[in-house]
């Protein structure tokens, strides 16, 4: 069977340094908030590319604590609007509703999954306040439209780069493109831990300061709370980890890359629909997602084959019984479709080549 991601054969790769650096967190006595937080922190904020960078407990969290930060600095009040990609992970929903706030939910193109910055400005009224865009399945989301009309509205603009670690936009890395960025690094991540952890990357000293207390009780200093925060932090084990990993990532979305071009190469199945060679050449593939209208009977003729797929996702957030009453007001079209024919093949840095020649192989014989 070829999994979807076999996680023990990605920390395999590296599993000599890992355990080191366990061992040395263990020894070292201290779990929470020491040295090797401290250390990730700082060297994941120069990879970005940003003045500061604060560990989370998640990707949700690290969301979340945006937007709450941001109503407690007067940027954000209750009810205001946040724009968002209607296909994106429930995640990014959950965040903006937490925090009292709306989501405006907004199409895709199809061809790239990201927001349709077409559709952007006229989905602006009096009580729009951010755009939060989502660097879906790994490819950028971020163009020069968006920044113009968060610029000309005066609108924070917000990166979801929970599945995007390492994707750059010309010379700069997504989760530098705007006011703040959120970073998962759930295992299956491009960058991935080896449990939850999370990130905020930004350039606002005083974002980042609210962050840390927030995530902290809501404190600043031992036994003084000024807010009232959450328990969200990044403990050491964690960091340790991450450290290990992210001085390999650059070489893995390379692996992914040259993966992806070999289905974009000899996948030629006519049912089904792929990414674009752009596409591909501007991703680092923290999934490869392909269309088709028999999804589920293609999913079953690789399974038979033995080749495990994934769905990313079968119900969009608008879709389910926790926003009802949200999506019964809504026509979105290009999501549902996207949601009801995506499925994702097998692609991370340990596939081996006769793996990737299998699978093309069950692919093209799909009829």
């Amino acid at each position: 069977m070829i999994k979807f991601l076999d996680l023990k054969a990605v920390t395999a790769m590296h599993a000599d340094e890992i355990s080191a650096a366990v061992q040395r967190v263990v020894n070292g006595g201290w779990y929470l908030q020491g040295n090797e937080n401290k250390a990730f922190t700082e060297e994941y904020a120069r990879y970005i590319g940003t003045r500061y960078c604060v560990g989370c407990g998640n990707g949700l969290d690290a969301l979340t604590l945006i937007l709450r930060a941001y109503k407690e600095m007067g940027r954000l009040h209750d009810g205001d609007e946040v724009i968002v990609p209607a296909n994106t992970y429930i995640a990014t929903i959950l965040a903006i509703t937490e925090n009292n706030l709306t989501p405006v939910l907004v199409e895709p193109r199809i061809d790239t999954f990201q927001i349709d910055d077409n559709l952007i400005e006229r989905t602006i009224t009096s009580r729009t306040r951010a755009i939060m865009i989502v660097h879906l399945y790994g490819q950028c989301a971020y163009t020069e439209q968006i920044r113009e009309i968060s610029h000309n509205h005066n609108l924070l603009l917000i990166e979801d780069n929970a599945q995007a670690h390492g994707c750059r936009y010309n010379d700069r890395l997504t989760g530098s493109l705007g006011n703040a960025a959120a970073h998962s690094f759930y295992p299956g991540k491009n960058l991935g831990a080896l449990g939850d952890g999370g990130a905020v990357t930004t350039d606002d000293e005083e974002l980042a300061n609210m962050i840390g207390a927030l995530g902290n009780y809501g404190s600043e200093r031992k036994y003084v709370f000024n807010y009232k925060g959450r328990n969200s932090r990044l403990d050491e084990i964690q960091a340790a980890v991450l450290r290990v990993k992210l001085k390999y990532l650059d070489t893995d979305n390379a692996l992914r890359r040259s993966i992806a071009m070999q289905y974009i190469e000899h996948i030629d199945n006519p049912l089904l629909t792929l990414p674009s060679i752009e596409y591909c050449q501007h991703s680092v593939h923290h999934i490869f997602p392909v269309l088709c209208s028999e999804r589920d009977r293609l999913q079953q003729h690789l399974l038979n084959q033995g080749i495990q797929t994934m769905i990313h996702y079968p119900i969009p957030p608008h879709r389910q019984q926790c926003y009802a009453d949200m999506g019964s007001l809504l026509s979105l079209p290009i999501t549902e479709r996207i949601h009801r024919e995506e499925l994702s093949l097998p692609l991370n840095p340990t596939l081996q080549q006769e793996e990737i020649e299998q699978i093309i192989k069950a692919v093209n014989s799909f009829k």
